[in-house]
């Protein structure tokens, strides 16, 4: 139903705040699009951690009382998205455990590549692992750790992690914020009434009205205690590798990412895609919602109107009931309805953010035509995705990404769109600042940081749930 690349999880931190379990349960429904398979909150007194974590969307698992089950005037959150296969209870974070040096809490977003490879080792020095996600490897690297403070197992764990991490780390007296040193995934700092505030987005801030400090930079750990904040660089330096696809789909538009607004940045890809692939039209429509921002951009590039095409249905469940044989093309007419008078003897222009493997769009553009449109061009955001993410995004295998293995014309032949554009990856990055510090690897297939092999599951990189 839902042909697109998925984020994995959103984390939220809040330490100094009285209020600290109910302002993580609203960060967390402020990150909910970046997981919506379980969400958890564990927060701490200052001499226990609670903990209070199940499957579901983040308004449907915490309730009243299970809040007041978390006081304390620290907390940390986190929203789950499944990557493969069947979703497990056993999996959801943040990860709770107690250790040699009293009680811990992690969240994680991200995805470490060499987890396979750690797993096998710690296995064979004893570690038992309950979980099959890769963040309970880094719990095992710190509890073995034999260095004499939390923050040197910490670093010394990270030193043998590569790939991804946005973390925090809780104690029963501190909050530790962790960004890896390429940077893939986006993590902030806000204050709140004197107190520190960690989030995926900057849109969290805003619902509690924190103010946005500054981004935690690529390669730093902040310790947030008592005593105030403290900032290091620990770990190994490397080149900026920040994710793009957060400014193409992932991160919410009125959140600042990396530096930039994200709405902003959608506006522009649209100019810049009207730059390079112009074509004469009667109207500009976006596949809802992330299509919106870049049709917007790229009506006001082109001069031709921009409306409402397609109509989203927000309310479809997990849980939907679909039935079978009886509605063709089902799944994508249970989210999309055209609008016939918008549509009918038009040649429209119809912008999304980008194809994966190819069957939604099909199924849209069908749908607009059957609408009544004479002429349908279909164009897209971002370059052709050929490539799979192994830095924290789900994404297909690279024989399931359709311009993997087809030419821009063979996929606008089996889409049956009249015409087909891409933005360029230059064009892309002629709209973001510092345009080398990204990672584009879903669309070059350059890799900032090598991995054991392209055959390895996407989240977990060992056996799934």
């Amino acid at each position: 139903m839902f042909d697109k690349f998925h984020e994995e999880c959103g984390i939220f931190g809040i330490f100094g705040h009285p209020d600290a379990a109910n302002l993580t349960y609203l960060g967390l429904y402020a990150l909910q699009h970046r997981g919506q398979e379980s969400a958890g909150i564990v927060s701490s007194d200052g001499k226990k951690l609670y903990c209070q974590k199940a499957m579901g969307l983040v308004a449907d698992i915490f309730s009243e009382d299970k809040l007041k089950k978390l006081p304390g005037r620290m907390a940390i959150g986190h929203n789950r998205y499944s990557t493969t296969g069947e979703s497990a209870a056993m999996n959801i974070q943040p990860i709770q455990v107690n250790f040699a040096l009293g009680g811990l809490a992690v969240a994680h977003n991200g995805n470490i590549v060499n987890a396979g490879i750690l797993k096998d080792e710690l296995e064979a020095y004893g570690s038992i692992f309950v979980m099959t996600t890769d963040t309970e490897v880094i719990v095992h690297l710190i509890a073995q750790s034999r260095a004499a403070t939390l923050h040197e197992r910490i670093i010394e764990a990270l030193h043998n992690v590569q790939g991804a991490y946005s973390l925090l780390i809780m104690t029963e007296k501190e909050l530790i914020a962790i960004r890896d040193p390429n940077g893939f995934r986006p993590l902030s700092l806000a204050g709140l009434d004197g107190a520190f505030v960690v989030a995926s987005e900057t849109c969290a801030f805003d619902l509690i009205e924190a103010t946005y400090i500054r981004d935690i930079a690529p390669g730093e750990m902040v310790v947030i205690n008592d005593t105030g904040i403290h900032s290091s660089f620990p770990f190994r330096e490397a080149e900026p590798s920040h994710c793009i696809f957060e400014y193409i789909y992932f991160a919410r538009p009125d959140s600042m990412v990396f530096g930039q607004n994200v709405y902003t940045i959608r506006k522009n890809f649209g100019r810049q895609l009207a730059r390079e692939t112009g074509i004469a039209a009667d109207v500009i429509i976006p596949v809802p919602d992330s299509g919106v921002p870049a049709a917007l951009g790229y009506s006001e590039e082109s001069g031709i109107p921009f409306d409402t095409g397609l109509i989203r249905n927000h309310y479809i469940g997990r849980t939907f009931i679909e039935p079978r044989q009886s509605i063709r093309h089902f799944g994508v007419k249970i989210k999309l309805n055209p609008v016939r008078d918008a549509l009918k003897g038009k040649r429209v222009v119809v912008v999304d953010d980008s194809i994966v493997r190819g069957t939604t769009s099909k199924k849209i553009i069908k749908m607009i035509r059957n609408a009544g449109a004479t002429e349908v061009h279909l164009r897209i955001s971002s370059p052709p995705t050929a490539f799979p993410c192994f830095y924290g995004i789900d994404t297909p295998t690279r024989q399931e990404l359709i311009a993997s293995s087809h030419s821009i014309e063979e996929i606008r032949k089996y889409v049956t769109a009249d015409t087909l554009g891409y933005i360029s990856l230059d064009g892309i990055r002629s709209v973001v600042q510092q345009p080398l510090s990204y990672c584009a690897a879903c669309f070059d297939g350059e890799y900032p940081v090598p991995f054991p092999g392209e055959k390895m599951m996407q989240l977990g990189l060992f056996d799934k749930e």
